[in-house]
């Protein structure tokens, strides 16, 4: 068993390594690309409203699994790319079946080559799945309240740096020097009466009505992801 959990943690790094390569491409495409997104590897967004949403899928090789994701994000999005790593001449991905398949579904499917080079081998077309607006509407504002892209599409198990975490750790930062009012606070992070409020990750006590403090988790947050002191929050 500890064999087979050490097996899916070697792919899942291995499979943050198309990340990068993917999101160059996309990028080339006038896409802003962000890795995590939502349960999908990388999400990518181009124009403003309403935007392209692209979905991306990445996987070592095509896959049951990866068509499985595929179908079950296009819901959410405008567009879905799998990416896999090419495997020569004779992979799975250059099979014409699996290109027809993905005609089919109206994916794109692309190559990551051992050194970073993205082949296009299908190109996405306009097939209209039914919609889902509301799981759209989360990609989107996850995508455009995460501050930069932390995260590497791919990954597992990790903790997901979300918009959220990014703001909480903003907050205990605030708060790494000794206790401070709520209303200073979200003079730099307007969510941080919420975020204080809720206190989802265990990293806040609350001193007295509207004063909060520091607890050990927090401190240890700070030092897992140190954040700039007194910097401000940018997109």
């Amino acid at each position: 068993m500890p064999r087979q959990s050490s097996q899916r943690n070697t792919g899942a790094r291995l499979e943050t390594s198309l990340y990068v390569p993917v999101k160059q491409f996309l990028e080339t495409l006038g896409f802003d690309v962000k890795g995590e997104v939502c349960g999908c590897d990388l999400v990518a967004i181009r124009g403003e409203e309403p935007p392209l949403v692209v979905v991306g899928e990445l996987k070592l090789a095509f896959n049951l699994e990866l068509v499985l994701q595929g179908i079950d994000r296009s819901a959410a999005c405008d567009e879905v790319w799998l990416a896999v790593r090419s495997s020569g001449r004779r992979g799975r991905e250059r099979d014409a079946r699996v290109r027809k398949l993905c005609r089919l579904l109206g994916f794109g499917l692309l190559g990551v080559s051992m050194s970073g080079r993205v082949e296009l081998l299908v190109e996405p077309v306009p097939w209209r799945p039914r919609r889902d607006g509301k799981r759209r509407s989360r990609l989107v504002d996850e995508h455009r309240r995460r501050l930069g892209d932390p995260v590497l599409g791919g990954g597992c198990k990790a903790p997901i740096m979300t918009a959220h975490r990014q703001q909480a750790l903003a907050c205990a930062a605030s708060l790494s020097l000794g206790p401070r009012r709520t209303a200073e606070i979200k003079a730099a992070i307007p969510d941080a009466p919420k975020i204080l409020l809720r206190n989802v990750y265990g990293w806040f006590l609350r001193v007295e009505r509207g004063t909060y403090a520091l607890t050990a988790q927090g401190t240890a947050a700070l030092a897992r992801w140190p954040q700039p002191q007194g910097a401000p929050l940018e997109r």
